[in-house]
C-alpha cells in the first residue's frame, strides 16, 4: 500500500509515487522485494503511467520528468534541485500496486489529477497544486480534494532526503500556504469525511540519516523480531534524536472528521468538529486540541467533549540521553534508563464531557455524568518525574439510581442525596532549595454540601526520592517528615443532611441532636487533648462548629521539633493518636 507520509503533503505533488515506493530506487514496471527472501517480506511491483505533460520553459524535457515521476529520483536529484520553468503541468498519473505475500495477494489502484507547478526558479516553485487522489483497493476507497502550497522548495526538500548534497544545515522553507480540501475514505464497515487541512509553513533541516536509511533500519530491526542486535538499535536511537529536532512549523487546522459504521450490528457515529496541532518546534512535541468530539452508538451509549487539549511535550531530556548513549544500546540499558525516557509531558485538559452509557456490572442500569472541566497540569521533571503537579476538576455531576445496590450510592440516598455535583484540586510542588514538598492542596467539595481541604509541608525530601536507585529512592521516602498540616471544612448543607439521617434512626427532632453531638464532640476533643494547654478552647471551637453556630473550622497542627513527625511517628499515631499530643502544636479557629 502506497503511504505518503501527512508532513510532505506538497512534496507529494511532485514524486509522491517515488516516495512512497520502497527503499530501492528502481525503475517504473520494475519488481522490488522488501528485504532477505527468507523473512517472507512481500513481493511488491508496480507499474506508472503517465499520459502526457505540458510544460513551459522547462530546463528538464518531458522524458526526464516522465522518468522523475515514475520513481528515478535519484538518477536525476541534481536536475531536479535546479529545475526551472515557468509551468509543467502534469493532467494525470496513475499508479497501479501488486503486493503479494504467500497466498495474499493485494492490489492498489493510485490516481493524482492535475498536478501544477508555476513559476519555477532554481528548484522553488512559485506554487504548487493537485487536483485530487483517490485510491481504490478490494477492500476500501478515498478520494481527496485539490491541495496547493506555496514556495514549496523542491531543492530542500531534496536535501532533507539526503538525495542531494547540502551545503548549510540550517532550517529552511519547504512550503508555505499549505492547503487541502478534505475528502473521503471508504470501507465495508466505515465510512468517514475529513474536513479541510491548512498550515502557514512548514520547516526543515537535512537529516543526518536518510529517511530512506532510516527506512532500512527499521526493516532490520523487524526481521529478527526475537532478537535485539544492540548496535543497530543504538544507530536507530541516535537516527530517532535527530528526527525530533529537523522540523519546524506552523499550527496546523483540521476542519473535522466524522465517520458513520457499524458497532456490533448497531450504526454508530464518530464526529470531531475540529482539530488544531500547535506549531512543532525541534525537540518539543505541539499540543494538539480537539473541539466537537461526539461519539454515539445507536440504542447503547453515547459520549460527548465540547473540547479537549493535549498539552505540549517537551523531549529535549529524551534527545539529551539518545545522543549520549552508547554505540551499542541493549535491554538491560533500555530498562535502566527507562524512567528517562518518559518526555516531560505537560499535561492534559477537557471541558464539557458528558456521557450516557450502560452499566456494565447492570444490563438494567445506565451510568449518566458530566463534568464541566478537567485540568492536569505536570512541571518540573527530575528523571521522568513531575515534581509540580496541580489536577483539578468542577461540575462533576451525577444522578445516584434509586435501584442501586451499591453500598455507597444507597447510603448517601438515605442521607437525602439524589444528586452529586463535585470537585476536587490536588496541588503540590518539591522545592529543591529547601528539600520540601508543599501541599498547596488537596480539597473535595460538593454543592450544598460542603469543602474539606488539606494543605500541608513536608521535610527532608531531598533529590534522592526521584532517584533510578529504587533502593535510595525508598530510603529517602522513609525519611520524610511532616513538617505542617492545615484542614479547613466548610459545611454548606452537608451536617444537616448528616443530622436529619441520625436523628430518623433514633426518633429525635434533628435540631434537638445538635447541640448533644457539639457536647459530645467537644469533651472527647478535651479528653483526647488532656494535658495540653490550650484543650479548652480548642473544644469550644468544635463545639461552635458542630452546634451549627459557626460554618467552618479551621485546625492547624505544627510539629515541635525539626524537621517534623517521622515516619513511625504517624506510624504509632495510626494505633494511639494521642502519642502526637506531645510533639506538636495544635491551633483551630472558626468562622
Amino acid at each position: 500500500m502506497i503511504r505518503t507520509p501527512n508532513r510532505l503533503q506538497v512534496f507529494a505533488c511532485v514524486c509522491l509515487v517515488s516516495v512512497a515506493l520502497p527503499a530501492q530506487q528502481v525503475s517504473a514496471k520494475d519488481k522490488t522485494k522488501a528485504g532477505p527472501a527468507e523473512t517472507a517480506a512481500a513481493d511488491i511491483s508496480y507499474t506508472v503511467s503517465i499520459p502526457t505533460i505540458e510544460t513551459e520553459q522547462s530546463s528538464l524535457s518531458d522524458a526526464v520528468l516522465t522518468e522523475i515521476l515514475s520513481g528515478e529520483i535519484t538518477e536525476h536529484a541534481d536536475g531536479l534541485a535546479t529545475l526551472t520553468a515557468d509551468s509543467i503541468l502534469v493532467p494525470e498519473i496513475h499508479v497501479s500496486i501488486r503486493s503479494v505475500r504467500g497466498e495474499e495477494e493485494y492490489v492498489a489502484e493510485l490516481t493524482f489529477s492535475d498536478l501544477v507547478l508555476e513559476d519555477v526558479t532554481a528548484g522553488i516553485a512559485g506554487s504548487v497544486s493537485l487536483g485530487g487522489v483517490s485510491l481504490a483497493t478490494d477492500e476500501a476507497s478515498s478520494e481527496f480534494g485539490a491541495m496547493s502550497a506555496s514556495q514549496f522548495n523542491i531543492a530542500a526538500m531534496l536535501g532533507f532526503y539526503g538525495l542531494t548534497p547540502t551545503i548549510s544545515s540550517e532550517f529552511q522553507t519547504l512550503y508555505t500556504d499549505l492547503s487541502l480540501e478534505g475528502g473521503a475514505i471508504r470501507a465495508d464497515d466505515i465510512a468517514c469525511e475529513i474536513g479541510a487541512v491548512s498550515g502557514a509553513e512548514f520547516r526543515a533541516r537535512p537529516l543526518m540519516t536518510s529517511p530512506m536509511d532510516l527506512l532500512a533500519m527499521a526493516r532490520a530491526l523487524e526481521d529478527e523480531p526475537g532478537e535485539t542486535d544492540a548496535d543497530l538499535t543504538g544507530q536507530f536511537m541516535r537516527v530517532y534524536a535527530d528526527f525530533l529536532t529537523a522540523f519546524e512549523t506552523s499550527d496546523i487546522v483540521v476542519e473535522g472528521l466524522s465517520c458513520t459504521g457499524d458497532e456490533d450490528g448497531r450504526p454508530m457515529t464518530f464526529e470531531i468538529a475540529g482539530m488544531t496541532m500547535g506549531g512543532m518546534s525541534p525537540g518539543i512535541y505541539p499540543s494538539v486540541t480537539m473541539r466537537g468530539l461526539n461519539i454515539q452508538v445507536e440504542g447503547d451509549g453515547e459520549m460527548s467533549l465540547d473540547a479537549a487539549t493535549f498539552k505540549p511535550m517537551d523531549m529535549s531530556a529524551v534527545i539529551s540521553l539518545l545522543e549520549n548513549a552508547p554505540e551499542a544500546i541493549d535491554d538491560a540499558w533500555l530498562e535502566e534508563n527507562s524512567r528517562l525516557m518518559i518526555p516531560a509531558m505537560e499535561g492534559f485538559a477537557f471541558s464539557g464531557f458528558e456521557m450516557d452509557i450502560p452499566d456494565p456490572e447492570d444490563d438494567a442500569a445506565r451510568i449518566a455524568a458530566s463534568i464541566a472541566a478537567f485540568d492536569l497540569t505536570l512541571a518540573n521533571y527530575v528523571n521522568g518525574i513531575p515534581t509540580r503537579m496541580d489536577m483539578s476538576a468542577e461540575g462533576i455531576k451525577t444522578t445516584l439510581p434509586e435501584d442501586s445496590e451499591d453500598e455507597t450510592i444507597v447510603q448517601l440516598r438515605a442521607m437525602g442525596l439524589t444528586e452529586i455535583d463535585a470537585a476536587f484540586r490536588i496541588a503540590g510542588a518539591w522545592d529543591e532549595p529547601s528539600n520540601t514538598i508543599d501541599f498547596e492542596e488537596v480539597s473535595i467539595s460538593g454543592v450544598d454540601l460542603g469543602t474539606v481541604a488539606i494543605s500541608g509541608l513536608i521535610a527532608n525530601a531531598s533529590e534522592d526520592l526521584f532517584s533510578l536507585n529504587s533502593n535510595l529512592a525508598l530510603a529517602a521516602g522513609m525519611g520524610l517528615a511532616l513538617k505542617s498540616l492545615d484542614l479547613n471544612i466548610n459545611d454548606a448543607g452537608l451536617s444537616d443532611i448528616i443530622l436529619t439521617v441520625a436523628s430518623g434512626e433514633v426518633g429525635q427532632d434533628p435540631e434537638a441532636m445538635r447541640p448533644i453531638m457539639a457536647g459530645i464532640a467537644q469533651g472527647t476533643v478535651i479528653s483526647m487533648m488532656a494535658g495540653v494547654a490550650n484543650a479548652a478552647q480548642l473544644g469550644e471551637v468544635v463545639n461552635s462548629f458542630v452546634s451549627g453556630k459557626t460554618k467552618s473550622l479551621q485546625i492547624g497542627i505544627l510539629a515541635k521539633d525539626d524537621p517534623g513527625l517521622s515516619m513511625l511517628d504517624l506510624m504509632q499515631a495510626e494505633e494511639d493518636p494521642a502519642s502526637l499530643i506531645g510533639k506538636v502544636d495544635v491551633e483551630a479557629t472558626t468562622e
